[in-house]
């Protein structure tokens, strides 16, 4: 296992980046810098590229490649971190990617697990993990459970039990599940020796209140400063006002989800002024009637005030 110091722990706000794409559906990696700078404007530091946000299983294995390569050039010299998600349905691709997210230099990587084969135990999933981490042996490695998405669910503690001896790089798991009783155990085991990250905004508050210290998502790509305030307000024990934040979180997201959830997010991202285009399929875009309304139901809402 490796014991990351504080200061390289996945801890505050780290944003899971959507990937910019043009009107055609090809990548357009131009938009990466405005990206990076918006973020480092609303004091996002981190981020966590290539991932569900990012439609990684609808990008090529080229395309990541490039991504990847674009934000750590557009972020060299700046306070932004890279975490780069690398989990492939073939294992050999996800090798690939890790080697190149270490040669590239980023801070972390991650990995889910492949979804159409489905590792059948917690054993194999190890293993799984184990050869795509030994892929970048000198960079951190985050297992990314999301089984709303893999369709794929083990035992997290038992997990971190298995893989603390057979992956040396191993610094935690990115928790997008909303076990908060496994989500305890994951905290705890080994002393709380292991990175933790939280997964689901809109169950951010409950992960705090259980022991975390950061999260990961796609709403702070739009609604940073809502996150922030909570995260400050719990730090107060102002536990009203983090209520507060939190249901704004929540509320955005049942609206962008009643559009289909992607499409919405990246409408709302022009609306920002960072665009990053339509969603690939089997995601789905938003006409320009559908922009029209979420704007003003945004706006009614106080979307815009509560993002500044």
């Amino acid at each position: 296992m490796m014991n990351l110091p504080e200061s390289q722990r996945l801890h505050g706000l780290v944003t899971a980046t959507h990937t910019p794409f043009h009107a055609d559906g090809s990548l357009n990696l131009d938009v990466v810098e405005k990206q990076a700078a918006f973020l480092l404007s609303k004091q996002v530091t981190t981020v966590f590229i290539g991932g569900s946000t990012g439609e990684s299983h609808s990008l090529t294995l080229e395309e990541r490649h490039l991504l990847a390569k674009c934000w750590m050039a557009v972020t060299k010299g700046t306070a932004m971190r890279v975490i780069v998600h690398v989990g492939a349905n073939c294992v050999e691709d996800a090798k690939y990617l890790a080697e190149q997210a270490e040669d590239l230099g980023a801070k972390a990587i991650a990995a889910l697990t492949p979804m159409y084969f489905k590792p059948k135990n917690v054993e194999v999933l190890v293993e799984t993990m184990k050869q795509i981490a030994a892929a970048a042996p000198e960079t951190p490695f985050y297992y990314y459970d999301i089984p709303v998405l893999t369709g794929t669910s083990h035992s997290m503690p038992e997990f971190l039990k298995q893989a603390k001896d057979r992956i040396p790089t191993l610094a935690g798991i990115k928790f997008t599940n909303s076990d908060l009783m496994s989500y305890q155990y994951c905290l705890r085991a080994e002393g709380g020796k292991w990175d933790i990250p939280f997964g689901f905004d809109e169950h951010m508050l409950g992960a705090l209140a259980m022991g975390a210290k950061g999260a990961v998502g796609s709403g702070f790509n739009f609604a940073a400063p809502i996150y922030t305030r909570l995260l400050a307000a719990f730090a107060k024990n102002d536990f009203a006002a983090a209520r507060e934040e939190q249901f704004r979180g929540v509320q955005i997201i049942s609206l962008l989800a009643s559009y289909g959830y992607m499409g919405a997010a990246k409408a709302v991202m022009a609306m920002l002024g960072v665009d990053v285009g339509p969603a690939r399929l089997p995601n789905t875009t938003l006409t320009a009637a559908q922009k029209d309304r979420l704007h003003g139901e945004l706006e009614a809402m106080g979307f815009f005030e509560w993002v500044k």
